[in-house]
């Protein structure tokens, strides 16, 4: 039975106080929540740390789901089963909740936050995909006060983020905008499991149903979360069609990296990118007119 390298523990009450640790611990230290990445990775000694701060009494201060005028703010405390269950994020971003329902189980589901999701930043995590795809903004605070940077910039590459050391990651901003809506899809090898591919989209029509604006993110398609960034040039503008949707599809395929691992072969994760990339493009579209795909 493997188990971690010693380390100390220390729980926190406060935003304040988790980031004035971190200031101290430095890169020795590491943030915990639900644990449910971290603590296998320190089993297999694939990481090792002086020190985890617990942060789960945060969860009064940064677990919420908060719906304002052209934004809906999250806290990076909030869990996976709050965000499956909200009403209003589903009514607004349909995504989260098709994403929420294959996250693992309901044990990870209970425990585990949108924040540890995206601070992981595995190259197959769902939230991911789902926040590059909404365009969302990362708030993170230091002990200079806040900075707010996109999710382009917030993977910096395979399990590295723009969070440093002496930083927290407490929200994540998500733009609403009219006439739009969302879609996720997942292949996974089993219920729960980590995606062979997922993609999401979104999509906005204008008031003579062309679209105003698409995006597209894919999962476990190269060694980083990847928004495609020729979708939204190519579908501007245009009437939506099974022919369209595949010319995004084709372009996701392109412009995705996978590599031949024991989930499947480069060029079957190629044809997945392309074949999720069309559905979630059709199911969006289809539910911006009420229906449902």
């Amino acid at each position: 039975m493997q188990v971690p390298a010693p380390f100390e523990y220390q729980r926190v009450g406060s935003v304040g106080e988790a980031v004035a640790l971190l200031d101290r611990l430095g890169d020795t230290a590491r943030l915990v929540a639900g644990g449910h990445s971290l603590i296998p990775m320190m089993k297999l000694r694939l990481a090792n740390f002086e020190y985890l701060i617990d942060i789960n009494d945060l969860h009064d201060e940064l677990g919420y789901v908060r719906v304002e005028p052209g934004l809906i703010r999250i806290g990076a405390m909030t869990r996976h089963r709050e965000l499956l269950e909200s009403d209003e994020l589903a009514a607004a971003f349909p995504v989260f909740r098709d994403a929420e329902r294959v996250i693992a189980d309901p044990v990870v589901r209970n425990r585990g936050t949108l924040g540890g999701s995206l601070c992981q930043a595995d190259p197959s995590e769902d939230l991911s995909a789902v926040c590059t795809t909404l365009d969302a903004s990362c708030v993170i605070r230091g002990r200079d006060g806040e900075r707010v940077v996109s999710m382009e910039d917030f993977h910096q590459g395979p399990y590295e983020t723009a969070v440093g050391d002496a930083e927290i990651l407490t929200e994540v901003r998500f733009p609403v905008r009219p006439n739009g809506s969302s879609a996720y899809e997942k292949v996974e090898r089993r219920a729960g499991d980590w995606a062979v591919v997922s993609a999401g989209a979104a999509v906005w029509l204008d008031g003579d149903g062309l679209i105003a604006d698409a995006r597209v993110g894919l999962a476990a398609v190269g060694p980083n979360t990847a928004g495609i960034p020729g979708i939204a040039e190519a579908l501007r503008g245009r009437r939506p069609s099974e022919e369209l949707y595949g010319q995004a599809g084709d372009i996701a395929a392109e412009a995705c990296s996978p590599v031949t691992d024991r989930r499947g072969s480069a060029e079957y994760k190629r044809h997945l990118a392309r074949e999720l990339t069309v559905r979630v493009l059709r199911r969006s579209v289809a539910r911006i007119d009420g229906q449902e795909v």
